[in-house]
């Protein structure tokens, strides 16, 4: 935005203020009443709602936890810069969501686990590699989906209110995490439900007003190619020494599939690539598939996994094109290429892009609407952060605490998960600084890079662990190792180096970082399937024994599954019944002293027990934390698996159309 305060067009009327208010007050309700009416006295119930959700709070909760504000900023930045090519990320996911209900969580299920590096410490025994995954997924939440979000999210408060940014993210954060550790993820799940209908509805209205003030869709493909900004001289360009390509909007704007070797984002990586980075997100990330394990049975998973494809075919509507509108009609600002003025505008010398969504909801949506509009990025913010904390919580306590202590017993995990959170939240506060001084100019691209230099190694792992029974330990771990290794060495020169911009270009070898990151993902993961299986039929096999109801060959197995683990598991069960014994006297004291402490104190002790799901005093032990109830059957009934399948034919057949019209 300009410095001048005439064009600086706050939100500080009652009409949008009402209903930013209302707003809150709704989420806080539906997290009140959730919280209330769930068991959050149990790792089960905590974690993973009890396994009693139904079809549409699973697929609102998979589309709100995707959809953040990241999303918003970045899908529609990046969109007024280059054109629709990006919503290939949105629409690519529209089948990787197919695999997951239909492959990956019918696996998951019968193996009874809670969190994914659970289900990689049953498939291969030992611990390294569920540690390794336990302790790459927290880096990536922390460091890439905490910092976009809560980035994006300011970018917008700043142009919306004028606040200061440390205030407006600290107090988002802090009410998320309130119904977060208070509510579990059924809470989380029913908030989403509302969060993913103010989302869609406040975005179809922007998008409505948008297209109507750029005169319609015809006239947005007229008027794109010529969004270039007006206020600077014929000289600046040569002063500092722009090329054209800087200001001027792609030829291939409207193009899904672009040229290979020229294309800023390349078919091939488009096709695959993201594909790649697609399946380590939807079919193995804690924060998407813990969504899924809530629900009652497996053809809820499905009919859910169908809602959440349907509601991805938005975002190319109603943020990527909104985007390209921006930039029609606020060229000088969106659309900025020299340094000073950029820096005068947006604070960044890199380009203004990600003011785009923001600057069309301040400037051309009416008082009340504007509020609606800022709502909807907070319900974005907070969802997507809501879930991102939930899900870490659960890998923590479940992956790493009980490590470090396996007689834990579940009231104590129930706390841990709860001060994890919080901790969350604290590293996310300090992370605010270095959040502000990322390059905007590369938001979305920054968050896609990291993932592709990361994500396939884990995508290759899971992909062979769930479809090939040869795969074995030494094959899983030394095939995670070398592709973080390949990673690595492509991830840090470019952080070195710096991955550049248009009029600062970077130094960085054409040999180490002229890979485009999308074709780079497809190198990786194939170098790193062909690691696993080299090892893996090197070395012995694991028998059939250990692999029942493990692999999606024998998910239908009735055999005992003898796991990898079981002596560490006998060991554990033995520390637990020794613990129970302790606990079990220190009950009857404590119920004997039950009376005088209720009559002592102002039971400010059990309101806080009840607000949290924590039961008083009583104390649940389960057998082993390793161990959750397990949901090992996954049969459908004839009806609703006919429904769930003719559906995702449909959608199936709606992706390939889109698809095949906009490529």
């Amino acid at each position: 935005m300009e410095d001048s305060s005439s064009d600086k067009v706050t939100i500080n009327n009652p009409a949008d203020i009402s209903v930013i208010v209302g707003y809150f007050i709704t989420v806080i309700s539906v997290g009140i009443w959730a919280m209330f009416r769930t068991n959050r006295g149990t790792v089960g119930g905590y974690f993973l709602a009890g396994r009693t959700m139904t079809w549409w709070p699973v697929g609102a909760s998979l589309f709100a936890s995707n959809i953040g504000s990241g999303h918003f900023v970045g899908l529609a930045g990046t969109g007024a810069a280059s054109g629709l090519a990006v919503g290939g990320f949105e629409w690519n996911a529209l089948f990787i969501v197919l695999l997951l209900g239909w492959l990956f969580v019918p696996v998951y299920l019968t193996a009874g686990v809670i969190t994914m590096p659970q289900y990689l410490k049953k498939r291969f025994g030992g611990t390294r590699i569920s540690l390794y995954l336990s302790v790459i997924s927290l880096f990536l939440y922390i460091f890439t989906k905490i910092s976009v979000d809560m980035f994006s999210g300011a970018v917008f408060i700043q142009q919306a209110l004028g606040w200061n940014i440390y205030v407006a993210v600290i107090t988002l954060l802090l009410i998320t995490a309130l119904y977060t550790v208070t509510g579990g993820l059924a809470a989380l799940m029913y908030t989403d439900t509302v969060q993913t209908f103010v989302i869609i509805a406040g975005a179809f209205v922007l998008t409505g007003y948008s297209f109507a003030e750029v005169g319609g869709y015809s006239a947005l493909l007229a008027r794109y190619s010529s969004a270039t900004p007006r206020n600077f001289s014929s000289t600046e360009p040569q002063r500092y020494n722009i090329s054209p390509s800087c200001y001027l909007p792609r030829q291939d704007a409207f193009h899904l599939l672009r040229d290979p070797s020229t294309g800023d984002l390349p078919w091939p990586g488009v096709l695959f690539g993201i594909a790649i980075v697609g399946g380590w997100y939807w079919c193995t990330d804690q924060v998407i598939v813990q969504r899924c394990l809530a629900a009652r049975s497996l053809s809820h998973v499905k009919a859910g996994c169908i809602m959440c494809g349907y509601l991805k075919l938005l975002p190319m509507f109603l943020m990527v094109f909104p985007g390209m509108i921006s930039r029609v009609l606020y060229p000088d600002e969106v659309g900025c290429v020299v340094p000073e003025e950029c820096m005068r505008v947006c604070g960044t010398e890199v380009g203004c892009s990600n003011i785009a969504y923001p600057k069309l909801v301040v400037t051309i949506m009416p008082n009340g609407l504007r509020g609606l509009m800022l709502a909807v990025m907070l319900a974005a913010l907070m969802s997507s952060l809501a879930s991102i904390f939930n899900s870490s919580s659960t890998l923590f306590t479940m992956d790493i605490w009980t490590r470090i202590r396996p007689r834990a017993t579940e009231r104590e995990l129930l706390i841990v998960g709860r001060v994890w959170v919080l901790c969350i939240v604290a590293v996310s506060i300090c992370w605010i600084p270095v959040v502000q001084a990322a390059q905007s100019g590369q938001l979305f691209d920054y968050i896609q890079s990291i993932s592709s230099y990361l994500a396939p190694p884990i995508s290759s792992v899971f992909l062979l662990a769930v479809f090939v029974k040869r795969v074995n330990e030494k094959g899983a771990f030394w095939g995670l190792m070398g592709g973080l290794l390949m990673g690595l060495c492509r991830m840090l020169p470019e952080f070195w180096f710096g991955s550049g911009s248009c009029i600062f270009p970077s130094n960085c070898p054409f040999l180490v970082c002229g890979i485009h990151y999308l074709h780079f993902a497809i190198i990786l993961f194939f170098c790193t399937s062909a690691l696993v299986l080299l090892v893996s039929y090197c070395t012995p096999p694991i028998h059939d024994q250990h692999l029942h109801r493990l692999v999606f060959s024998l998910r239908h197995s009735k055999e005992e599954r003898k796991d990898l683990d079981w002596e560490q598991k006998e060991k554990d069960r033995e520390a637990q019944r020794e613990e129970e014994d302790r606990m079990r006297e220190d009950r009857m004291r404590e119920d004997r002293d039950a009376a005088a402490v209720e009559e002592g104190e102002p039971g400010i002790c059990q309101l806080i027990g009840g607000f949290c799901g924590g039961g008083g005093s009583q104390v649940q032990v389960q057998d082993s934390p390793e161990e959750p109830e397990q949901l090992a059957d996954i049969r459908e009934e004839p009806e609703w698996k006919f429904t769930v399948d003719a559906n995702a034919l449909i959608m199936m057949a709606v992706a390939v159309f889109l698809w095949g019209y906009y490529a």
